[in-house]
């Protein structure tokens, strides 16, 4: 990665746990495709107003080369997603679908379907 992992915290205090697991996924990220120039992930605690306790949403913005790729995927029906941990892996995992797509896409290996007629 060229430039260091951001990380923004909304609606609950800043961890150093959670900081530490993010930088950790983000890291694995370049396995699946090393030509990240930079990541930004936003970790949001969203209230929930029927029940107790927070949703978390992760969003990650993946900068490559020409191109960005934004990972959010917001899981309100989720329940697990009451633990950040959870939340972080999901959408580490999303990122690293849609990477592994994209690099499959750069490298002319996508499917190309027959035109009908």
């Amino acid at each position: 990665m060229q430039t260091p992992v951001q990380i923004t915290f909304r609606g609950f205090p800043h961890s150093e746990a959670v900081e530490a697991k993010v930088r950790e996924k983000a890291e694995k990220l370049e396995r699946f495709y090393p030509n990240i120039i930079s990541t930004h992930v936003v970790v949001e605690a969203e209230h929930r107003h029927r029940q107790k306790g927070y949703l978390f949403h992760v969003t990650i913005e993946l900068a490559v080369p020409q191109n960005k790729l934004v990972i959010s995927h917001p899981h309100h029906e989720k329940q697990e997603h009451e633990d950040v941990y959870v939340a972080i892996r999901d959408a580490f995992d999303a990122a690293r679908r849609r990477l592994e797509d994209f690099a499959r896409r750069q490298r002319g290996q996508t499917k190309v379907h027959a035109a009908n007629g």
